[in-house]
């Protein structure tokens, strides 16, 4: 009876890798970046810089101290398909709101349309992966004006 039950925990310690080996493994969640624009009648009104990362639910919010409205809520929901990122959009205003649902490769940027009529709520979104060449010359571009000692473009 003992070596039967060794058998049997065996064999399925055996199962139990062979399926392991067999099931996909999870992707890992790779960090982004996000420079979005928002303009609401052709005026600026918002210019958020954000960092996140597939699979997670990112959230940007401006509030005025004792506001009891924000002035916008930014709902980022990213997820990796391929070479490619999915992403639903979600932005409130106090006047106005919009979704998109969109897919963006690593430093591609678009204008996205949310308003009823052209002009009236649009976005524009760029989308980097952070561990990148092009993300780390755009940082560098941000904090000395390009003055490196190294020539980079994006």
């Amino acid at each position: 009876m003992n070596r039967t039950f060794r058998n049997v925990v065996a064999g399925l310690a055996l199962l139990v890798g062979m399926l392991c080996g067999m099931m996909p493994a999870s992707a890992e969640a790779e960090p982004l970046y996000f420079a979005v624009e928002v303009w609401r009648d052709g005026r600026l009104v918002a210019q958020p810089k954000l960092l996140g990362e597939t699979g997670r639910t990112l959230r940007a919010e401006r509030r005025r101290p004792g506001a009891p409205t924000a002035d916008y809520r930014l709902v980022l929901m990213p997820r990796a398909e391929g070479e490619s990122f999915l992403l639903q959009l979600d932005l409130l205003l106090p006047e106005a709101k919009g979704h998109s649902e969109l897919a963006l490769l690593h430093g591609q940027q678009r204008k996205l349309q949310l308003g009823r009529v052209p002009g009236e709520l649009e976005v524009s979104l760029l989308l980097m992966k952070v561990d990148s060449p092009e993300f780390r010359a755009l940082m560098q571009l941000g904090t000395d004006g390009g003055k490196s000692g190294t020539s980079c473009s994006i």
